[in-house]
């Protein structure tokens, strides 16, 4: 296990470095997206401004509050909750946020499958895991919202967050074929198989 502090964006080299267990501190930028945004870039052909070349994003759709515009508030929104919502209904997309946009590191909580997986050692990549009940901390590791587009989506705007110290975060799932989910599965069926044949009952 190695600990990596990046302050993004980060090269294909950096993402490829990472592996299962490892854990990830991030200075910088992250970008927040959510169902909503993603199904207007990839199925309704909208685009953004932003580059998101070498980043990371987080599953989230922030509770946010609506305020003047201020050197605290360049986005003229200020984070109340920053929370993390389950990956799993968004796996579809991490092939196209990677191939199309050079998205490196995804954040969010539940993990994702294997087509994702695929795509994380096709393009360089990985998963970070939070585990729920922590949107409080994460809150604290925003320094700001520095600006927002496809704000017409809100709250599953396309986020720009300045964060400080966000994490330690636990790489899940890497380039390597590698997947904590793949072997938590694993041992579960085999302790499942165990129990059944302690039990007499065929599987």
């Amino acid at each position: 296990m190695a600990h990596h502090e990046f302050a993004m964006p980060v090269t294909e080299a950096q993402a490829r470095a990472l592996k299962v267990n490892d854990t990830v501190t991030l200075q910088g930028t992250l970008y927040g997206i959510r169902d909503a945004t993603q199904i207007h870039l990839f199925d309704r052909g909208r685009s953004t401004r932003f580059d998101l070349r070498g980043h990371a994003v987080i599953h989230t759709a922030p509770n946010v509050k609506k305020v003047p515009k201020s050197a605290e508030h360049p986005a003229g929104y200020a984070p109340l909750c920053i929370g993390t919502t389950t990956s799993d209904r968004m796996e579809r997309f991490t092939h196209p946020l990677m191939r199309r946009c050079g998205v490196r590191l995804i954040i969010g909580k539940g993990g994702l499958r294997e087509g994702s997986l695929a795509a994380f050692g096709e393009l360089g990549g990985a998963y970070l895991a939070i585990i729920g009940g922590t949107a409080a901390l994460e809150t604290t590791w925003v320094e700001a919202i520095e600006d927002v587009d496809l704000d017409d989506l809100n709250p599953e705007s396309l986020w720009k967050f300045r964060v400080r110290g966000f994490g330690p975060l636990l790489v899940a799932m890497d380039s390597h074929g590698a997947s904590l989910y793949s072997e938590v599965k694993r041992h579960a069926l085999a302790r499942r198989a165990e129990a059944l044949a302690s039990l007499g009952v065929k599987a």
